[in-house]
């Protein structure tokens, strides 16, 4: 380079090298600075490491650095820092494997051709030492994501694999990580590197900022390492060391938290693992795990898909049929209603088919049917056959059962509206079965209403089933508030804070854009007994909790550790099925002419639970039952 700027004190400056003019002058200026960085000790080093780190996020495609040697660089500079600990420790080059890292993976993002340039670089050994925790756990964060990257590729993914120990360090990551970040960072607020305080916030933000970007950063360190693993179980012969009890039976609580958002984590992995045979029979073997794809399908979990195709999956192999068949049926007929989910079409006839070659394979050693498990699933293909005949018959007798269904469900109305509950669920389940099944805005009614029903009973399990029939039917899937509100108080009774939780959310977030008064957000408000229940559930459902549990509080100088989750005054927290809210004198059938209904015109699954009482739960859910319920 000819030219430096005469303010730069700095020879051979990057941010000058940037300025230059002439294109071939500049190349060979990048080109040297890539290759004697790593040489050199001159402080400032960072500043022209963060400029590339800017650089490489905000053009991660750009071709021109990865042919002037950035990855070689970076190599460089990541072993320099892992074997030179006084280098490392020198003005503010503590920063820099952190830096390179993020670089190299944010190069090989989206480009194969960048990563294979990366793996003859040599990128992967001085990763891999990161990964295993040589630094901190920034550093395995920024590595992890790297090598999630690399692996992803065809080309890339067998330097990858042969680093044996990858593959177990990833798994034991993802089952430590939030526990590394607890201890390491979150926990002790006086201990806090100052780096990782600067990395997190930069620099915008006090404790609290730290706190909140520390949870992120704990869900992305878990996130991307079960991404990592995801490529290694696309191949067979890494499911064994994959498939242990131990890690599978943790999978579906993987989930990253509300900060997660892009990544399938845990559920993702289940998916692929349910690929494959040998991994269908693993993942059919593991106690408690069925029943926990079942709370993710029938929840709304944006993954939602995932946990229905594994049961699919699982139902369709003649060796695990017979393992899954009668815990997963009454989900799926639950789920059968559904049309499309994600780019899955005509999800619910595909759940039909399953079904019925369930049905039909009884007796020939692939499934044995209870009695229960063979009713519903007959049941199902009596529904869908009566829709077919539904089809055929005239107009004039379609409404004649609308009308009677109608007049069932006033009568349910009254009878709930009069303390019998049981009664009402009854009429509610003959206004069903009289409804024409095309008629599914009367019928998201009915099911909804049977669900509140069922929560006054003290029956949590048939009312996650009644609400999650509604949801299916309801256009747009997954978004009928009232629904939504029932399911997540009947999860809060079974101590499933995740899924109550993503229904509360939905619910308040479905409030603010219903035309509904009784659901409308009055002044931009959240309802109380909604925001008791989110508070509540956050708590529970808090990534750290179960390290913090372990661990213990929060610690600061001067003060008590506290868990994130209590507080002083349980009553601040106690939920709407808990509380004894006014009901806004809504107790009583009321109907809502709501638009949207064609009869406006029409004149053994156990759980512990603490039950509230029928008084405390009409008083919480402070909504009607649905378009005209109590």
């Amino acid at each position: 380079m000819d030219k430096v700027s005469q303010d730069c004190p700095y020879p051979g400056c990057f941010f000058c090298v940037m300025k230059e003019g002439n294109p071939s002058k500049r190349r060979a200026s990048i080109l040297k600075f890539f290759r004697d960085l790593p040489s050199q000790d001159d402080d400032g080093q960072v500043l022209p490491i963060s400029g590339l780190w800017n650089t490489a996020m905000a053009h991660p495609n750009d071709p021109e650095f990865i042919k002037l040697g950035i990855f070689e660089c970076m190599s460089a500079l990541i072993w320099k820092g892992l074997k030179n600990r006084r280098w490392l420790s020198h003005d503010q080059n503590i920063y820099i494997p952190y830096y390179a890292a993020h670089i190299i993976g944010s190069y090989t993002m989206n480009m194969e051709e960048f990563a294979e340039s990366a793996m003859h670089a040599g990128v992967i050994p001085p990763l891999v030492e990161l990964l295993r925790g040589r630094l901190t756990w920034v550093e395995q964060r920024v590595a992890v994501r790297a090598l999630g990257h690399l692996a992803t590729y065809t080309n890339t993914f067998p330097a990858v694999a042969s680093h044996g120990e990858i593959l177990e360090v990833a798994i034991q990551l993802a089952m430590s990580s939030l526990e590394i970040v607890y201890s390491h960072f979150y926990q002790y607020v006086d201990r806090r590197l100052s780096y990782h305080c600067d990395l997190l916030t930069r620099g915008m933000g006090g404790v609290e900022m730290e706190s909140r970007k520390a949870e992120e950063w704990a869900s992305q360190l878990q996130c991307w390492s079960l991404q990592l693993i995801n490529c290694f179980a696309f191949k067979p012969e890494f499911l064994p060391t994959i498939c242990k009890p131990e890690f599978l039976i943790k999978l579906p609580g993987m989930w990253g938290g509300l900060v997660n958002e892009n990544s399938p984590a845990g559920i993702g992995l289940l998916r692929t693992i349910c690929h494959h045979k040998i991994g269908r029979g693993s993942v059919a073997s593991c106690p408690g795990i069925i029943e926990a794809l079942i709370n993710i399908a029938c929840s709304s979990d944006d993954w939602q898909y995932m946990a229905i195709d594994c049961l699919l999956w699982l139902l369709q192999d003649p060796s695990t049929c017979h393992k899954v068949i009668d815990k997963a049926v009454p989900a799926l007929v639950d789920l059968a209603e559904i049309t499309t989910l994600g780019d899955h079409k005509k999800l619910g006839d595909t759940i039909i088919n399953v079904l019925q070659e369930c049905l039909q394979s009884q007796g020939t050693g692939r499934s044995s049917l209870s009695s229960r498990t063979k009713e519903l699933i007959e049941d199902l293909l009596s529904s869908r056959q009566r829709f077919k005949w539904e089809k055929n018959i005239p107009k004039e007798d379609l409404h004649i059962k609308q009308a009677a269904a109608l007049v069932v469900k006033l009568e349910g109305n009254s009878l709930f509206s009069s303390g019998n509950i049981s009664g009402a669920a009854s009429k509610y389940s003959e206004a069903l079965s009289l409804c024409p099944t095309r008629s599914k805005k009367e019928r998201v009614v009915l099911y909804s209403n049977r669900a509140q029903c069922y929560l006054l009973l003290q029956q949590p399990l048939a009312a996650i089933s009644d609400a999650t029939r509604a949801l299916c039917l309801h256009n747009p899937l997954n978004r009928h508030a009232k629904s939504l509100w029932r399911r997540a108080q009947a999860y809060d009774m079974l101590g499933l804070a995740k899924e109550s939780l993503l229904d509360a959310i939905l619910f308040i977030n479905e409030c603010s854009q219903s035309n509904d008064p009784d659901l409308s957000l009055r002044q931009n408000k959240v309802p109380d007994y909604a925001e008791r229940l989110v508070k509540k559930q956050m708590r529970a459902a808090w990534l750290f909790r179960e390290a913090a549990t372990k661990l213990g509080g929060v610690h600061r100088e001067g003060e008590a550790g506290d868990m994130y989750g209590q507080d002083t005054d349980d009553s601040e927290w106690e939920t709407a099925s808990e509380s004894d809210i006014g009901n806004d004198g809504r107790d009583e059938m009321g109907d809502d002419d709501d638009d949207d209904s064609e009869w406006k015109n029409e004149g053994e699954r156990k759980a512990k639970y603490e039950k509230p009482s029928m008084k405390d739960i009409k008083h919480g859910f402070n909504v009607q039952l649905t378009e005209d319920e109590p």
